[in-house]
C-alpha cells in the first residue's frame, strides 16, 4: 500500500503517506466485513442424540426390589446380599428358616388354632394333644423348607430368598408380596414361575400323611391343608414385606451394599 501511494504522490512526506495508508486500510475493513457477512455460514455439526441408558437385564433383585443392609434374625430368608446362593447355602438357609423365631411362633399359633377348632380330632385335647399338634406342624414346616428352600430351588436354580420392595405404597407392597406366590427370582437374576413354592407345600402335605391321624390321610384333607398352608405363606410374605420398615436397623435400600451383617435385628 505504501509503495502504491509513493508512486502516485511522490512529493508527499512520510507522515502523510502513513496517514493516507491508515485511512485506506480503515476504509477497507467495512467492505471486507460486508463481503464476509454475505458469505454463507459454515455448516455446524449436528449434535448426536444421547444414547438411551441401558436397563438391567430384568434383574429381579436389582431393579424393583431391595437388598437389606444386614441379616434378619427373625426372617433369615430376607435377602441381605446380591450374590446368588449355591446348594450348600440354600441348605443352610432352609435350616435357619426352620429354627428361626418366626417359625416357632407361627407353629405355636397354628397348633393352638388347630386345637381350638379340633381340626385334627385324632389327637384329642389337652396339653399332650397340643404337643402332638405342635410337633406335627413343626414337621410340616421343616419338610416345606427342605423342599422349597433347598431341594427344588437347587434343581430349578431358583433363589428362595425374599426380596422386599425398597420404596412403595402400601398397596404395591401387598401386591408384591402376593406376586411372590406366583413368580420367584432365579440364580441368574431373572424371574421364573414359582414352581418351588407351589410343589414344596404340596409335597410336605403328602409326607405329613405318614404321621397325621388316619382321618387326615385323605386326598380332600391333604388339599385342604395345602390351601391353608399357601394362605399362611402368603400372609408371611406380607409380614416380610413390611418387616424392614418396622425394623429400620436393617437399612433397606435399592442398591445392594454387599456388606456382611454386623448384628442381628430384634
Amino acid at each position: 500500500m505504501e509503495l502504491i501511494i509513493r508512486a502516485l504522490y511522490p512529493r508527499l512526506s512520510p507522515v502523510a503517506i502513513a496517514l493516507f495508508a491508515l485511512l485506506a486500510t480503515g476504509s477497507a475493513c467495512p467492505a471486507q466485513q460486508r463481503i464476509a457477512a454475505s458469505l454463507p455460514d459454515a455448516p455446524t455439526p449436528k449434535q448426536q442424540p444421547s444414547a438411551p441408558q441401558k436397563k438391567g437385564k430384568g434383574g429381579f433383585s436389582k431393579t424393583t426390589v431391595a437388598i437389606l443392609g444386614r441379616r434378619s434374625f427373625f426372617f433369615p430368608d430376607l435377602a441381605y446380599t446380591h450374590k446368588p446362593l449355591n446348594s450348600g447355602q440354600k441348605f443352610l438357609l432352609a435350616a435357619d428358616v426352620t429354627i428361626a423365631p418366626s417359625g416357632f411362633i407361627v407353629t405355636g399359633i397354628t397348633a393352638a388354632i388347630s386345637q381350638a377348632k379340633d381340626s385334627w380330632p385324632g389327637y384329642g385335647q389337652g396339653w399332650e394333644a397340643y404337643g402332638k399338634r405342635y410337633g406335627a406342624t413343626m414337621g410340616l414346616n421343616a419338610s416345606t423348607n427342605v423342599l422349597g428352600v433347598f431341594l427344588l430351588p437347587s434343581v430349578l436354580h431358583h433363589d428362595p430368598r425374599y426380596f422386599p420392595l425398597a420404596h412403595a405404597s402400601f398397596g404395591k407392597h401387598v401386591g408384591h408380596a402376593l406376586r411372590r406366590m406366583v413368580v420367584t427370582p432365579t440364580d441368574a437374576g431373572g424371574e421364573a414361575p414359582n414352581i418351588s413354592g407351589w410343589l414344596a407345600p404340596l409335597g410336605a402335605e403328602g409326607l405329613s400323611n405318614t404321621y397325621l391321624p388316619d382321618a387326615e390321610r385323605t386326598a380332600s384333607k391333604t388339599f385342604e391343608r395345602y390351601g391353608i398352608q399357601m394362605g399362611v405363606i402368603a400372609g408371611g410374605n406380607v409380614v416380610k414385606e413390611f418387616w424392614p420398615t418396622i425394623f429400620k436397623t436393617l437399612r433397606i435400600g435399592k442398591i445392594a451394599p454387599g456388606a456382611e451383617p454386623s448384628r442381628r435385628d430384634p
